[in-house]
């Protein structure tokens, strides 16, 4: 290693524990182990261009082992990214550079990581993205998508399910341009890994399709350079790259767990600062290492966007339609002919499920950046991609099969759509959504669209008994900030469910829908789903009360409105599909549907929790399921008009 490479390396390493000492808090651990990794691939390999951050054909580097953003954030400061010294200084507090990476707060990041694992999916997430818009997009002699995804992880993300069911599908589908970096020190928060863990990594990842190579010496830059370049060359295997490295390497707590989350201190750093030869103050640079970092990231970086733009140029004007579809997939505006849809629709009876799939189906027609699967249950579900299915030999397929991994699913999805150019989606049983929260949170934190599609939606699942019927899962997915969870009452509010989804800038959607057919209404609105709810039928002459409703219970909703006028009760029912979008319009439309001061009764197959924000009184359910015919489940849990009737006039 010659002396600026090394100097720079170590710039690196003292930078990210001068942030850690100043905020008295993080994980110098992996920030002093892993700096060679980082700074290596930076220098050498990763192709990015901080002045064109959105650059459709930058590389992606995730930093899966999120409690490294010291790292990271300093490694995007020498790269010329939007983070400052000051930003520095303000490590772990308000401002710009968070305890863990955020995408979307801080300049160069591109995935929000930190619950360990959820890294390791975006990244296969992205490399599928990645593979997608190559076979569609590209012409020969015009690779306008070929870049790679690279991935930092530490020993507790392999430890992660989330991590080994996103490796798992990885292989399977043969992503070469995934390249994961294994920050390998054998030191874990509570001690030594082999207290823990004993697998053979290597034969673990080689039976799952995986190429696997070591590099013995984690501060040999010349090893990691030459690793990184026999990973690229491999078009048919994701690779992981095992770096042994030495956890706080140059402090006196090099090789133990204490280094891992805990500041070195000032002595520490005295020691480690005469270990690296470092003399400089805290929070103090020589020029030669910027010239270095950006000579060898920023202006290598700025050459190889220049050369991709001039290809670029040329490709749109050979290709115009090519551009065109470039400009459809990253605008959005999904839209569909209606009057196909209407036909479609045009039954007594379906289930919001089975509309969904139609309506899906639709809409992929029209836009080819539609891309998704289900987790084993797309039968059941009905949310499949359209067309063929996706894999290695059939990269421009649109169905992804997920087999039996919902977690990872959902990480791979916000990945794919962390990536950009497309549009994903996911399916599953509502009840496994509870496999999935992890991910739709990050999702929502991450301000990602990404569209989740739960299917058998309540106890009416029926035979299947408790551990499928959800209970719980409403009240839990309508607590988690900026989420939309839109639960359609038929065909027609199912259409506007997923025109809200497809078109979401900001917001990822739950759509909550029915495995039993239900009742298409005049009265219910595809553009009132807009509105989170709406009147779907009113009183006739003066209001006494309200059946605030969704989904499929707006049928008993609207059968019980006809017998209570009929016994003297005239009653409005509201269709409430989402809470969400509810709370957003005004208090003049709020106050108008849902009227102060008088009766409201809330009605729905789950738990109460959620709806005591409009109303005491709440016919729900506070137990498990059953496992029967579904009619006698739902006889059995008192959601039949006669049994809700009582419970309605009881409370007058």
């Amino acid at each position: 290693m010659n002396d600026i490479s090394k100097k720079s390396i170590n710039a690196l390493r003292i930078l990210g524990v001068d942030m850690i000492n100043n905020a008295n808090s993080g994980h110098p651990g992996i920030v002093l182990g892993a700096a060679p990794i980082v700074a290596t691939l930076f220098c050498k390999h990763l192709n990015i261009f901080p002045n064109q951050k959105g650059w459709i054909n930058r590389d992606r580097f995730v930093l899966s082992a999120g409690h490294g953003s010291a790292l990271l954030y300093a490694m995007n400061h020498f790269a010329g990214y939007n983070i400052s010294i000051s930003d520095l200084k303000r490590f772990r507090k308000i401002g710009n550079t968070a305890g863990h990476p955020e995408y979307g707060h801080t300049d160069g990041v591109e995935a929000t990581t930190g619950p360990l694992g959820q890294g390791i999916a975006d990244g296969v997430g992205m490399a599928i993205a990645e593979t997608y818009l190559a076979a569609v997009i590209n012409e020969d002699g015009y690779d306008i998508f070929d870049h790679y995804t690279y991935v930092l992880c530490g020993d507790g993300d392999l430890q992660e399910g989330v991590a080994m069911e996103a490796i798992s599908l990885a292989g399977h589908l043969k992503l070469g341009k995934l390249i994961m970096l294994f920050d390998s020190n054998d030191i874990q928060l509570d001690g030594p890994v082999s207290l823990a863990f004993s697998e053979n990594q290597r034969k673990k990842f080689e039976a799952i399709g995986w190429q696997y190579i070591v590099v013995d010496d984690g501060n040999d830059p010349k090893q990691i350079d030459s690793a990184i370049k026999k990973a690229k060359k491999c078009g048919d295997k994701p690779t992981i790259i095992e770096v042994k490295t030495a956890i706080g390497f140059g402090s006196p707590k090099e090789g133990t767990s204490s280094v891992h989350g805990s500041p070195i201190g000032s002595e520490g750093t005295k020691e480690l600062r005469k270990n690296l030869e470092w003399d400089n103050e805290p929070f103090s640079i020589p020029q030669d290492v910027y010239e270095y970092y950006r000579k060898n990231v920023f202006v290598r970086g700025r050459k190889t966007y220049n050369r991709w733009n001039k290809q670029y140029s040329e490709f749109i004007k050979l290709f115009p339609k090519k551009m065109q579809l470039i400009d459809n997939f990253y605008n959005k505006n999904f839209k569909i002919n209606d009057e196909n849809i209407k036909k479609a629709l045009e039954v007594k009876k379906i289930s919001t499920r089975v509309a969904s799939g139609i309506i899906l189906n639709e809409f992929s027609k029209s836009h080819l950046n539609i891309i998704g699967g289900s987790a084993d249950l797309t039968s059941s579900t009905k949310a499949m991609g359209y067309g063929s299915n996706y894999s290695f030999e059939n990269r421009s397929g649109r169905n992804i099969y997920y087999g039996v991994r919902e977690h990872a699913m959902g990480a791979i999805a916000n990945g794919i759509q962390l990536h950009g150019g497309l549009q994903t989606f996911t399916g599953a049983f509502f009840v496994f959504s509870d496999y999935m929260k992890p991910a739709i949170r990050m999702a929502a934190l991450m301000n990602l669209p990404t569209t989740f599609v739960f299917s058998h939606d309540s106890i009416a699942v029926g035979e299947d008994g408790p551990t499928h019927q959800p209970i719980e899962q409403l009240v839990g997915l309508r607590s988690v900030p900026n989420l939309n969870v839109i639960r359609p009452a038929d065909a027609k509010e199912t259409y506007g469910a997923w025109e809200i989804a497809l078109n979401s800038i900001k917001t990822p959607t739950a759509l909550i829908l029915t495995r039993q057919d239900v009742k298409n209404f005049e009265s219910t609105s595809k553009a009132n789903v807009s509105k989170g709810a709406y009147i779907v039928e009113d009183f006739k002459d003066h209001l006494d009360g309200i059946i605030l409703t969704c989904g499929s219970e707006l049928e008993i909703a609207l059968e019980a409105k006809k017998n209570l006028y009929q016994l003297g009760h005239d009653v409005r029912v509201v269709s409430m599909p989402s809470e969400f979008l509810f709370c957003q319009q005004s208090k003049d439309y709020q106050e108008n549907v849902l009227p102060s001061g008088n009766k409201i009764v809330a009605l729905e197959m789950g738990s109460p929790l959620s709806w005591y924000k409009y109303t005491k009184h709440v016919y729900g359910i506070n137990s498990f399921g059953l496992s029967d015919n579904a009619s006698v489940v739902l006889d059995k849990f008192g959601f039949t008009v006669e049994q809700f009737l009582k419970y309605y006039i009881s409370i007058d």
